[in-house]
C-alpha cells in the first residue's frame, strides 16, 4: 500500500466484522451458609441479576447470550459470513462510490461482493451496508481485501483498502482403512477424530461411492422394525474424540462379471460428513477420492459361491466354487484332489475341466464329507492348467485357491490403510504379510475353507 496514501485522510469510514453465532452468557455463582457473615446477601445479588435463571440462580448459565468479543477460530467447511459497512464521516456529499470485498487464499482470489455496482451518491451521516458469505474451502492464511472508492464534491476520485488475515483451522483429522474380504466386497473403517476445543453433534457421514460399487452403511443395529445407530441416540463427538464407522462396498453386477476390470488401483468413493456446532452453526466437509490397491489373485481365482454352515458327521454334503481365469490368455484346467485325515473328497481327481478364456468364470459343484467332528480346514483342491498357444513362457502349474468361511471381517483379511487430508492426493500404504514357503502368485490365493462338523 502507498505510503501516502495511508497517511491520507478520508471522508469515509470502513467497518468490518465477522458474523458468528453468540454464545449462552455463563455466571460465576458464590454462595455461603446462612450462618456466614454476608449472610444472605450473595443471595440477594444473585436474585436481583438480570442474567441469572429466576428461581435457579446458583445455575452457571444464564438466560441472556453473549457477542463474540474476537475474531475466535475458522475451521475448514464452515461458512465465513462478515458485515462491512462503509459511513461518511464527513460534512460532503460523496458520489461514486464502489466496495469491493476479495478474499485471497493460497491458490485463488475469489469476489465476495453481492453487488457491483456503484452507488450514485452517499449523504452525511449515512451509510453502505453488505453481508458476504463464503464456505471455506480450503486450510492455511486467507485475507480478506476491502477496496473503496468514491468521487468527492470538488470531483477528486480516492481509493483506500483494508485487509483482514485469519487462518482457517483443520476440524477433523480423517483416516480410513480398507479391508479386503475374499469375496469381491470391500469394507472400508472410517475413523473421525474432533481436533477442535468444543464438541460437535454429527449429523451425518455417509460414504458416496463411485459409479463401480453399491454401498451399505453397517453403522445401526436392528432393533424390531427400527434401526438403531451404534453411537446412541445423541451422536455428540467431544474433543479429540475418535468415532469409527464402518461400510461394505459391492462391485456392481456389470463390473462383478468382469474379472479383469477391477485391477491396480480403483476409486472407490468419497465421505462426506456434516456437523453442527454452537447453536446449530453447520459445517461439511468432503474427501477427495478415495483409492484402493485391488488384491492380485494371479492368474487364477478360486472362490466360494455355496457352503452349508453346519453339516453331519460322516455324511456327505455339497459346495459351489467359481474358478474365474484372471490372465490375459486361455486356459486348459485340470482339477485334483487331495484328501487329509479329517476332509475326504467325493468325485474324479484329475479330470479335464476345459478351457476357460481370459476373464471367463466356471462354476464348480463340488461333494465332500468329514470324518472328525468340530471346526475342520478342508484340503484345498489343486487347479493345472497348460497354455493353448505356443510361446517360451513356462506353464504355471498347481496353483492353489479357495474362499475361506467366515462371519468375523476383519480376521485374516488383509488391510490397505492411508491417511487422508482433504485438500491433498491420498496416499496407500499397502501392508502385506508373507507365507513361507509360498509363492507370491500362490500367496495372493492360496486360502481354505472352513465347514463346521456336527455329530
Amino acid at each position: 500500500m502507498d505510503v501516502n496514501q495511508t497517511k491520507q485522510e478520508h471522508l469515509l469510514a470502513l467497518k468490518v466484522m465477522r458474523l458468528t453465532k453468540p454464545t449462552l452468557f455463563t455466571n460465576l455463582p458464590v454462595t455461603c451458609e446462612d450462618r456466614d457473615l454476608p449472610g444472605d446477601l450473595f443471595s440477594q445479588l444473585m436474585r436481583e441479576d438480570p442474567s441469572t435463571i429466576k428461581g435457579a440462580e446458583t445455575f452457571m448459565l444464564g438466560e441472556m447470550l453473549t457477542l463474540p468479543q474476537n475474531f475466535g477460530n475458522i475451521f475448514l467447511g464452515e461458512t465465513f459470513s462478515s458485515y462491512i459497512s462503509v459511513h461518511n464521516d464527513s460534512s460532503q456529499v460523496v458520489k461514486d462510490i464502489l466496495v469491493k470485498a476479495d478474499l485471497q487464499t493460497s491458490s485463488q482470489r475469489l469476489n465476495l461482493s453481492a453487488s457491483n455496482s456503484t452507488v450514485a451518491e452517499l449523504k452525511p451521516e449515512c451509510c453502505i451496508d453488505d453481508v458476504i458469505h463464503h464456505e471455506v474451502k480450503e486450510i492455511g492464511t486467507h485475507i480478506l481485501v476491502c477496496a473503496v472508492s468514491y468521487t468527492t464534491q470538488f470531483g477528486e476520485k480516492l481509493y483506500f483498502r483494508k485487509f483482514f488475515k485469519f487462518q482457517v483451522l483443520k476440524p477433523l483429522d480423517v483416516k480410513t482403512k480398507f479391508y479386503n474380504a475374499e469375496t469381491d466386497e470391500v469394507f472400508l473403517e472410517a475413523q473421525i477424530q474432533n481436533i477442535t476445543t468444543a464438541p460437535m453433534f454429527m449429523e451425518k457421514v455417509s460414504l458416496e461411492p463411485s459409479m463401480m460399487y453399491n454401498v451399505t452403511e453397517l453403522n445401526t443395529v436392528l432393533s424390531g422394525e427400527h434401526g438403531e445407530s451404534t453411537f446412541g441416540m445423541m451422536s455428540y463427538l467431544q474433543p479429540m474424540d475418535t468415532r469409527q464407522y464402518l461400510y461394505c462396498l459391492k462391485p456392481k453386477p456389470e463390473f462383478a462379471e468382469k474379472a479383469g476390470v477391477i485391477k491396480g488401483v480403483t476409486v472407490i468413493g468419497k465421505l462426506d460428513i456434516v456437523w453442527k456446532t454452537n447453536l446449530g452453526e453447520k459445517g461439511r466437509l468432503q474427501t477427495s477420492q478415495l483409492q484402493r490397491m485391488a488384491p492380485g489373485y494371479g492368474d487364477i481365482r478360486l472362490s466360494l459361491e455355496r457352503i452349508p454352515d453346519t453339516v453331519n458327521l460322516e455324511e456327505p454334503f455339497d459346495i459351489v466354487c467359481k474358478i474365474t481365469n484372471c490372465s490375459e490368455r486361455t486356459m486348459d484346467l485340470v482339477l485334483e484332489m487331495c484328501n487329509t485325515q479329517s476332509i475326504h473328497w467325493c468325485g474324479i481327481s484329475g479330470r479335464q475341466l476345459g478351457k476357460l478364456s481370459p476373464g471367463g468364470f466356471l462354476s464348480l459343484p463340488l461333494t465332500v464329507f468329514s470324518s472328525v467332528q468340530g471346526l475342520q480346514v478342508a484340503p484345498h483342491p489343486q487347479h493345472t492348467h497348460t497354455h493353448t498357444h505356443t510361446d517360451h513362457t513356462p506353464p504355471l502349474r498347481h496353483l492353489t485357491s479357495a474362499a475361506r468361511l467366515s462371519s468375523y471381517v476383519p480376521e485374516r483379511l488383509r488391510s490397505e490403510t492411508h491417511r487422508h487430508v482433504p485438500e491433498e492426493d491420498v496416499r496407500i500404504r499397502r501392508h502385506r504379510t508373507s507365507m513361507r514357503g509360498v509363492s507370491v502368485h500362490q500367496q495372493r490365493a492360496l486360502d481354505f475353507l472352513n465347514v463346521w462338523i456336527l455329530d
